[in-house]
């Protein structure tokens, strides 16, 4: 008789974010729809981030938890940041895009500390948006699929360049087109 296994929160995370980078590669979704379907799930799920990273699944999702409110808030800010009847919801949807960008920066420093910044390389890449040149980086974790963070962060930039990992040349985003996609 076959034992079943009881599927894991992190198995049912990365399945569904696995099928949207795939959708979105594939050109099945819109950028838009991708930071949609990751916010949706996130809200469905409802788990927040753990406290003590102590796992490469824990941590991702502690970015990723954070990344998908920031970008969720900041795109309804960008909705409607020119609607004079919307002041004060633009202000607050951008007050939460920034708390949750800091926060995802704090995660992905964790996950790099629990990791050791081993197998990490992290450079500025270049972009369309005069705003984001010379501010936004990448960070690749090599050893795992998918495993992308970016930030502009300048407190995290100065710690990856006192770990050794920041690579003082501009390349270009191993996910180019969805960095440079607006949504």
């Amino acid at each position: 008789m076959k034992q079943f296994k009881r599927e894991s929160i992190f198995d049912r995370f990365f399945e569904h974010r696995d099928s949207l980078i795939i959708q979105y590669k594939n050109g099945d979704i819109s950028k838009r729809e991708f930071l949609e379907g990751n916010f949706d799930f996130v809200q469905k799920i409802r788990i927040k981030p753990f406290s003590k990273v102590d796992s490469f699944e824990k941590g991702i999702y502690n970015y990723q938890y954070y990344n998908v409110l920031a970008k969720y808030y900041n795109m309804l800010a960008a909705d409607i940041k020119n609607d004079p009847n919307f002041v004060k919801q633009y202000k607050s949807c951008r007050y939460k895009a920034n708390y949750n960008y800091n926060e995802k920066d704090k995660a992905t420093l964790q996950l790099l500390r629990f990791l050791e910044f081993k197998n990490v390389e992290a450079y500025f890449i270049k972009v369309e948006s005069t705003y984001l040149n010379n501010k936004l980086y990448e960070i690749v974790l090599m050893d795992y699929e998918y495993a992308i963070f970016h930030s502009k962060s300048k407190w995290l930039l100065r710690i990856l360049r006192e770990e050794g990992v920041f690579i003082e040349r501009k390349r270009t985003s191993l996910i180019d087109g969805y960095i440079n996609e607006k949504y």
